[in-house]
């Protein structure tokens, strides 16, 4: 076993392949950072709000004012110079770092991609991405043909986790038995030209959805790795991807995907990509015809696929650490965020801060609009954690303005995939005097109803 399995991390393949997903990730994120500066959004998502939701553990991490355009700038110019392959190693990981610090500056901008982003620039640090088709390959006179066969399939195998992650946790009652919440986001989209007035008012079709997203993400991966179906199966991923695109706003994530699938094709069609992109930069670096020295082999350190090795592993098992707190997930979120779990839920709630001076009993209530902004306000109202941040904030606050003997307590009520509202969180605690912890949050309501699954 040990030595089959040596034997393996010792196999070599076509470099092709990193270079292709190199150039493509790299322009991708380069793309995205030009988009998010384009739309405002560092402005009103990092520089306006005058508190910022941060993640257990990272509270350290916050916005840097106005120098949060240079971090933006920073984050950009290291994703071109990915893409392009100069200086990799320092690039990606200035990319990787700064990307990462501003995903962890606000928990209110967390989506499931952005996780993604720095769990695949993590393992590009391990992996020789600029073997060819690099600008570095250009300057040190030195391109290589063949890389580990453990560096290709390690993105492979991200994407897997991924989906077949994605998969599992559609398996639950109201995603397969309710259409639940497609049956809701559908109904925004009833003006489509065609079949908005037609096929998406019908409930097979929000069924159809339901059902064909689950059989979609448990499937692909499969249908990827098996040659004979490999073509139809990209061709699904673009038509699924682009589907979700127009009915759904999750901006660059269905790009990113459908890219970043093109790596389980053999190397000749890599190849035939990187003569594309050849004819197309034949004027530049990429295009000049020094004399380089091509070398069979790329050296990687054993290190390196221990840690690509123990990092996915622990991918795979992060996804399941809901099943250490009791009640329903999609309503606690204990163990939510960081599990793949795409498209699962749709939350409604309102979150009334009542600040209490536990000894004369007066009290007065908070007017959120003065501390948080609409986007900030939507995302903390159903998030138990967020809840309790910014009630200790509205503590430390009111403190500071010369309150005492202060208590703060929470009235919330939260809508889950379309069930009547419902008291979230228990409105005699005191939010002072709790603290965030990885121990389950006995302070919120259970659910009135069960989700069975995944």
């Amino acid at each position: 076993m040990k030595k089959s399995i040596d034997n393996y991390f010792k196999r070599q393949t076509d470099a092709a392949p990193l270079a292709v997903f190199r150039l493509s990730f790299g322009l991708l994120m380069c793309i995205s950072i030009i988009r998010f500066w384009s739309k405002g959004w560092i402005h009103s998502l990092y520089i306006e709000p005058t508190f910022h939701f941060s993640y257990y553990g990272f509270e350290w991490v916050q916005p840097l004012g106005v120098w949060t355009y240079l971090l933006f700038l920073v984050c950009g110019v290291a994703a071109f110079l990915v893409a392009i392959g100069y200086k990799y190693r320092l690039s990606i990981l200035v990319f990787f770092v700064s990307f990462t610090y501003i995903e962890l500056m606000d928990k209110t901008t967390y989506l499931n991609h952005y996780y993604f982003v720095s769990v695949v620039s993590f393992i590009m640090l391990f992996l020789p991405c600029n073997a060819q088709f690099s600008v570095d390959a250009v300057l040190r006179r030195k391109t290589y043909k063949m890389v580990p066969k453990w560096t290709i399939d390690s993105l492979k195998w991200m994407l897997g986790i991924v989906y077949l992650c994605a998969g599992l946790t559609k398996i639950n009652s109201d995603w397969l038995l309710k259409a639940m919440p497609l049956k809701l986001w559908l109904k925004s989209k009833y003006d489509l030209p065609l079949i908005g007035q037609t096929i998406m008012q019908q409930e097979w079709f929000h069924f159809f959805m339901s059902w064909g997203g689950m059989v979609y993400d448990l499937s692909i991966p499969f249908l990827l790795l098996y040659r004979k179906t490999r073509s139809f199966a990209f061709f699904v991923v673009v038509v699924f991807h682009i589907t979700t695109r127009v009915l759904f706003p999750i901006g660059m994530f269905p790009y990113i995907m459908i890219v970043a699938t093109l790596i389980f094709f053999d190397a000749k069609v890599h190849r035939q990509i990187l003569s594309f992109f050849q004819r197309i930069f034949k004027n530049t670096t990429f295009g000049t015809t020094p004399p380089i020295v091509q070398v069979e082999a790329h050296p990687v350190p054993k290190i390196a696929h221990r840690i690509v090795l123990a990092f996915l592993i622990l991918q795979m098992l992060i996804p399941w650490r809901y099943a250490l707190y009791p009640g329903e997930l999609f309503w606690n979120e204990e163990g939510y965020r960081f599990s793949w779990r795409v498209m699962l839920v749709e939350k409604k709630g309102s979150a009334i801060f009542k600040i209490v001076n536990s000894k004369t009993k007066s009290f007065f209530y908070v007017n959120n609009n003065d501390f948080l902004t609409p986007v900030q306000q939507k995302q903390m109202s159903f998030q138990p954690d967020m809840i309790l941040e910014y009630g200790h904030y509205l503590g430390t606050h009111f403190k500071s303005q010369g309150h005492q003997n202060m208590a703060v307590f929470v009235e919330s009520y939260v809508s889950l995939n379309g069930r009547i509202s419902a008291k979230f969180i228990d409105s005699s605690v005191n939010l002072l005097e709790l603290e965030d912890t990885f121990e389950h949050k006995h302070w919120i309501n259970p659910l009135e109803d069960e989700i069975t699954g995944f």
